[in-house]
């Protein structure tokens, strides 16, 4: 019993021991801790490891990308502007020169030698679809749709009234469309929307994507060239109409072309001659460019430019030529979509250029495309036969001499992939 009283007594004796050790080294740390704090160097410690701290949480906030909302960096198509970008990439100087021409096809039209090149899209007139069941009409557009690495743009001058490329045909509408301005007067607006609609069907079902209409040009007199393809209505109306006609056709497969920028007033037919606008730019500021900025607010895909001389924008050249009238349509009104010429052979243009001066001008201004009419008996001003071959060197030898930047046909080649890949098709 004593003995195990001794061990009991000596375990006590360390445990006691061993508390008073613990005493101490937490007493001498206390102190320690105390003295650097009065010093100031714990402190500094303490600060160090916050800074620290503060710098590397910093660095991963710089490392974090700021992703800007590609629409408001590049415009309307801009979601699908990352696709377009890799797409150019793969393409030859040659394929991006032909994406920007719109070809404007005839009962002359050698296909076989049409498709050797990769152009943007195809223009049909009435000739093509004169006598053709919808059936012939859609194979047709789906041969040439497969033999083209980029689908094309398939497009039509459906205006209604004078203008029916397609509704004239009987066998793919009972009646042709009737002109806005008759169907305003029977109906409103709520009539112009079907009217839309049953185009963008009939146009859609045969494989056509793109109409160059509608005509939002002011034209309140008779004598007025554009007066029977126009709404004769006020600015306000023709800005309605223009919005009507825009917000009605999406999501049916057809794009809308506005036209034709920066209004066509008074003035003559452009298909014959040159055309001079003498009007003030105040009123064709606050009058003509109204339907354009409604129907740019309501979403418009691609914009027509006149050939007009515009003095009180430009006297020296025709609108669609005109790097001021693209200014005033993409800086002022704030378009960013497709801006495209009206063809360049029309006589406005042709009396006064070569195909070289006008296409090359064209780029130069800010066209995105061009609308150019080529068969096999194409010529140019002095009798020379125009082919695609001499359409694309033209371009090609315009970049190599300096007149056309290379940005020049990125930017707008970047832009019509975008819309394609945009539309879908």
């Amino acid at each position: 019993m004593q003995e195990k009283a001794k061990k009991q007594n000596k375990k006590n004796r360390l445990k006691v021991f061993a508390i008073i050790i613990s005493l101490i080294i937490l007493i001498t740390l206390l102190g320690t801790v105390s003295i650097l704090r009065q010093n100031g160097l714990l402190t500094n410690v303490f600060q160090k490891e916050n800074i620290q701290k503060q710098e590397n949480i910093t660095n991963q906030e710089n490392t974090i990308e700021i992703k800007e909302d590609p629409i408001e960096k590049y415009g309307i198509f801009g979601e699908y502007y990352e696709k377009a970008m890799r797409k150019l990439e793969t393409l030859t100087l040659e394929e991006k020169i032909a994406q920007i021409f719109v070809i404007g096809n005839s009962l002359n039209t050698n296909y076989t030698e049409l498709e050797k090149y990769q152009f943007g899209g195809y223009l049909f007139f009435e000739d093509f679809f004169k006598g053709k069941t919808q059936e012939q009409i859609k194979i047709a557009i789906q041969n040439y749709q497969s033999c083209s690495k980029i689908p094309l743009l398939i497009a039509v001058d459906e205006e209604g009234g004078k203008v029916v490329r397609v509704s004239n045909n009987k066998t793919l509408s009972e009646t042709p469309f009737k002109s806005p301005s008759q169907i305003y007067n029977n109906g409103g607006f709520e009539a112009i929307k079907q009217d839309t609609i049953n185009k963008s069907n009939l146009l859609n079902n045969l494989g056509i994507n793109l109409n160059f209409a509608p005509v939002v040009d002011i034209a309140n007199s008779q004598k007025d060239y554009m007066y029977s393809r126009a709404l004769k209505q006020n600015r306000d109306k023709t800005s309605i109409y223009a919005r009507t006609v825009i917000d009605a056709s999406k999501g049916l497969g057809v794009s809308y072309t506005l036209k034709h920028f920066p209004g066509y007033g008074n003035n003559v037919d452009t298909h014959i001659g040159s055309s001079i606008d003498k009007r003030t730019y105040e009123e064709i500021y606050n009058n003509d460019l109204e339907p354009f900025r409604a129907g740019i607010e309501a979403g418009a895909e691609c914009i027509m430019i006149s050939h007009n001389v515009v003095t009180s924008i430009d006297d020296k050249n025709q609108a669609s030529i005109s790097s001021k009238v693209h200014e005033l349509l993409r800086k002022e009104l704030g378009f960013t979509g497709i801006i495209i010429t009206d063809a360049l052979n029309m006589g406005a243009i042709r009396d006064e250029n070569t195909i070289e001066n006008a296409i090359t001008k064209a780029i130069i201004a800010g066209n995105d495309m061009i609308i150019l009419s080529v068969d096999t008996k194409t010529t140019d001003k002095d009798g020379s036969k125009i082919t695609y071959e001499r359409v694309i060197n033209t371009v090609k030898k315009s970049i190599e001499n300096g007149k056309i930047g290379q940005e020049n046909i990125d930017d707008a080649v970047t832009r019509i992939l975008a819309w394609k890949y945009y539309k879908k098709i």
